[in-house]
């Protein structure tokens, strides 16, 4: 009982920076969230050889009621263009549902080792953000169900929301930025969904789980992030009009590269 009010303790800390440097930064939890538990949770006497799924579904989950609130702000600022999920929810879901599936076969170390480098990928793309020449037709139905589709498996296979990756691809397809970050946010709330059942059905049978997790979700980590994260989230949106955020971006993408790079060697 002890060892598990030190993990919600330390985790409540976890989520009140999580919830500050995505509001500040607009930056996906996933991306802190993971290395931390992978770090944190050994050094509190957690240990299990599935750890890197645990930490990747436990970030998933939390996703679910931050991107909740994100997407329910942006709907009412009409931001969501709610016509694009007729030929995209269908890969959304597949593919999120699919990636607890797919992770369960992936190896702690190698799954690690993926992590990683899509932590130095992120970390170059936020100190040197990507900013596709927007094409003025969208693509076939086909196109955007298999683009989705592979979106979401990535996002759930690396405990993220996607929409570092819907974004930019929805710019490229001609849609004002605002209505990208909209859509990124209702799907990264369907892909949290969809990804953290299938981490439960796929990690009920798995082995070696530590005690507290529901399938691969870690329930002390998950509510200590989830609580702190909602509460401090706003304290970081404040912040943002005050302090220099494109300069803490990038500093902040130095430290990614740093962990992004430790974890691979680590791996």
């Amino acid at each position: 009982m002890d060892n598990l009010l030190l993990i919600f303790s330390i985790c409540l800390l976890l989520g009140s920076f999580v919830g500050f440097m995505a509001g500040l930064l607009g930056i996906g939890g996933g991306l802190i969230i993971v290395p931390a538990l992978l770090y944190l949770l050994p050094w509190v006497g957690v240990e299990s050889s599935q750890l890197t799924h645990v930490a990747i579904a436990t970030s998933l989950a939390s996703i679910i009621l931050t991107s909740f609130s994100s997407a329910l702000a942006h709907h009412k600022r009409g931001n969501v263009p709610w016509n694009l999920f007729k030929p995209m929810l269908p890969g959304i879901m597949l593919g999120a549902l699919a990636s607890g599936f797919i992770s369960e076969k992936i190896p702690s170390a190698d799954l690690q080792t993926a992590f990683s480098i899509f932590v130095i990928l992120m970390a170059i793309q936020m100190a040197f953000p990507f900013k596709p020449k927007a094409n003025e037709q969208m693509p076939a139905f086909t196109v955007l169900f298999l683009v989705s589709s592979i979106i979401a498996i990535v996002a759930g296979l690396m405990g993220i929301g996607g929409g570092v990756l819907f974004v930019p691809f929805l710019s490229y397809c001609g849609i004002q930025m605002r209505s990208a970050v909209g859509f990124s946010s209702v799907t990264g709330c369907l892909i949290a969904l969809a990804g953290t059942t299938g981490y439960i059905i796929a990690g009920l049978n798995a082995p070696d789980l530590p005690q507290g997790t529901i399938g691969f979700i870690y329930l002390p980590a998950l509510f200590g992030i989830i609580i702190s994260s909602m509460l401090v989230a706003p304290l970081g949106v404040k912040m943002a009009s005050v302090w220099p955020t494109a300069v803490l971006k990038k500093i902040f993408a130095l430290l990614l590269m740093v962990i992004g790079l430790k974890m691979a060697i680590t791996a």
